[in-house]
């Protein structure tokens, strides 16, 4: 079960702190810290995805229900989610997931790998993925094959 994955969207500075370029916060973060988004953590100078093939919300949605309701109107869509988001809206409809790293250290959620996600879209033959319910600049790596 993977846990974590090296990011891909990072510097690595001299001091051992990397500059995470995930989202437009740039977060500076030294050695044993985590991000704004509560995903994104500096483990030995390298910067790791925590939420990778973690899934704390599965399920097939209308794709309306979606911000992009104009794309692919009439289907339905695999809803995906994980924990962390880099913002803290006031309203947030979903903040006991989108906040939930912010004030715990662990990473809730299901073993989902990339596979399971492609085939749980093929088996019910939906024509989109929605990386949905927080913001999705916390998405690259969870789901990623690189």
């Amino acid at each position: 079960m993977v846990t974590k994955k090296e990011a891909y969207l990072y510097e690595k500075n001299s001091d051992g702190s990397v500059r995470c370029k995930n989202c437009a916060h740039y977060c500076q973060i030294p050695p044993g810290n985590r991000g704004i988004c509560g995903v994104r953590e500096n483990i030995g100078g390298a910067l790791y995805a925590l939420n990778y093939g973690k899934a704390i919300a599965v399920q097939i949605d209308p794709v309306e229900k979606k911000p992009l309701f104009h794309f692919l109107p009439g289907t339905e869509t695999l809803s995906f989610a994980t924990v962390g988001c880099n913002f803290k809206c006031a309203n947030c409809q979903n903040w006991e997931i989108s906040q939930y790293p912010k004030s715990h250290k662990d990473i809730p959620g299901d073993n989902f790998p990339p596979q399971t996600l492609v085939k749980l879209t093929q088996e019910n033959k939906l024509p989109s993925i929605s990386y949905t319910y927080v913001e999705p600049t916390i998405f690259p790596n969870t789901s990623s094959t690189q």
